[in-house]
């Protein structure tokens, strides 16, 4: 593994899985279950309805968490982005992930502006 890179192994569970659990920051609670996508062998999670309370503020204001993968629960630490660039990659990611009728509409909104700025990279800590 590279510094700040995941292994192959989890990049596949995250583009094989529609839903990852992660945990955001470090205070014990509930593990919640979010889209994920793959983008140049880097890990992104993206906000749709960037709440107060939610994930997102969490991790701006704490960017350490864990991401549960296959079972096991790898530290990470969030890195909001906000490469234009990688930001479009990620909607493209998400609309080839997420293309069931029933995702659609989610991923239309995962488009929108109050979203793409809440774009998240999850780096593994070692």
């Amino acid at each position: 593994m590279t510094p700040h890179r995941f292994p192959a192994k989890v990049l596949v569970f995250v583009a094989d899985h529609s839903i990852i659990g992660i945990q955001a920051g470090t205070r014990p609670h509930r593990v919640i279950g979010i889209w994920a996508v793959v983008v140049e062998r880097r890990v992104f999670i993206r906000s749709w309805t960037v709440k107060k309370e939610g994930w997102f503020r969490t991790f701006l204001e704490e960017p350490r968490g864990t991401l549960h993968v296959d079972g096991k629960k790898l530290r990470v630490r969030a890195v909001h982005t906000r490469s234009e660039r990688l930001k479009d990659a990620v909607s493209r990611a998400y609309e080839r992930k997420y293309d069931t009728p029933g995702s659609i509409q989610y991923v239309k909104d995962l488009r929108r502006a109050r979203s793409r700025n809440a774009t998240i990279e999850l780096v593994p800590l070692r």
